[in-house]
């Protein structure tokens, strides 16, 4: 096995407002704790389905005492079948807090709704994912411009744009993402039409600037044709019940009212696609669940919050180990387990594929030293600390022993 060493620099401790990727931000909610929101800020406008001018507003969600200003961006689209939902439902708004008590800014973004011919349904439900695509696009031009000659009043990394959604805000999310070339545009969009126009970009505000994002998260949405997606794409991350009555799991109608409206691709079939052309993502099915069960199951909530978190932290944190599913979001070791004396692994035993850390709170002042042997005594691994902290990275399933000179410390570490 390969041998690694390196000096590990971190801070010894999270410092609330200050440091970015010290090990709890963007991972865990204890980063902050708490979180503000501030209401219906206007972002663009254009011609809904009524053939009315709409404003388009998002709530501003923020970790309170933070002084961080490149922070990571997650825009966050709401659910309803674009009939109904708004930007602080249910589905949206528990997320939008933890993600900001985890330490990043979140625009709860509302985008225009409406389904006027019901004989119709196949090509309005088009016409309604195009009006919020425009929409989320004009939403990322707008943070991304406001960071521009160096004014940034939202303290954002414009580099760090990340767009995700439930139901009808995961469509928004996954065409945004790669229904990206005009070639691609559906026949049954009808350019020239009111608050249709614009091409791929559209005209909800904010002309000129980039609407590229750096990864999308989907929960429970789908994406018409899984051929748009092309090898180079953002990377992404979807949760997904195995037994969603409403959008298809996999490759199905998707239902309005238990009437079938027309064909899609869901998470499943997306990821399939995703694997085939080396996209990087990350899927968890939530079995036997129907629906955006986050909304009502409390362990939905967990394992969807840890899904999109994870990989939005691994993005956002290049050095943070990957993290695909579910983990205890709540808090981190040094956190519930402040008066450890000794090294103490977390978890042990350990997912092969996944890191885990080595947390020594007593840890004394200067580097000292971390060696992980297979159990045929070969060092696989080692580095030097100079803080209460280690990541020992993801190693191949087996037995290990895990050595601390400086504490006199040996003891046996499990990955399966």
């Amino acid at each position: 096995m390969k041998k690694f060493t390196f000096l590990l620099a971190c801070a010894c401790l999270p410092l609330i407002g200050f440091g970015q990727c010290d090990g709890e931000r963007y991972r865990y909610t204890s980063a902050f704790g708490v979180s503000s929101v501030s209401y219906d800020i206007p972002y663009g406008s254009n011609v809904n389905v009524y053939g009315v001018e709409e404003e388009l507003v998002f709530d501003w969600y923020e970790p309170v005492g933070d002084f961080a200003t490149d922070r990571p961006l997650v825009i966050m689209a709401h659910g309803g079948f674009f009939l109904g939902g708004s930007n602080d439902g249910t589905d949206v708004v528990p997320l939008c807090e933890d993600l900001a008590r985890m330490g990043y800014a979140v625009a709860s973004i509302s985008y225009r709704l409406g389904v006027v011919n019901l004989l119709d349904l196949e090509n309005e439900l088009t016409r309604a994912v195009w009006r919020g695509v425009h929409d989320s696009r004009a939403a990322v031009r707008y943070f991304r411009a406001s960071t521009e000659g160096g004014a940034n009043p939202w303290g954002i990394d414009p580099d760090q744009i990340y767009l995700g959604g439930v139901s009808a805000g995961g469509f928004i999310a996954l065409h945004h993402a790669y229904l990206d070339d005009e070639s691609e545009i559906p026949t049954g969009i009808d350019l020239s039409a009111a608050g249709l126009g614009g091409g791929i970009e559209g005209e909800s505000g904010t002309p000129g600037a980039s609407s590229e994002v750096a990864g999308i998260f989907n929960i429970c949405g789908a994406l018409k044709d899984v051929s748009w997606m092309q090898p180079g794409d953002v990377p992404l991350v979807s949760v997904h019940g195995t037994a969603d009555a409403t959008v298809p799991y996999a490759t199905g109608q998707v239902s309005l009212m238990g009437f079938p409206v027309t064909e899609v691709n869901g998470s499943a079939s997306v990821h399939a696609q995703a694997d085939a052309i080396g996209l990087p993502n990350c899927f968890v099915p939530l079995e036997g669940a129907d629906h955006v069960p986050h909304v009502t199951d409390n362990a939905a909530y967990l394992t969807t919050l840890a899904t999109v978190a994870g990989m939005l932290s691994t993005w956002a944190c290049p050095d943070y180990s990957p993290q695909c599913g579910e983990y205890d979001y709540t808090s981190d070791l040094l956190e519930r387990a402040p008066w450890l004396t000794q090294p103490r692994l977390y978890p042990n035993p350990a997912t092969a594929g996944a890191a885990s850390q080595l947390v020594w709170s007593d840890a004394p002042a200067g580097a000292w030293t971390c060696v992980v042997r297979d159990m045929m005594g070969r060092e696989v691994w080692s580095a030097q600390a100079q803080c209460a902290r280690v990541e020992i990275p993801a190693l191949a399933a087996g037995t290990y022993l895990v050595h601390v000179p400086a504490a006199h410390s040996t003891f046996q570490w499990i990955v399966h």
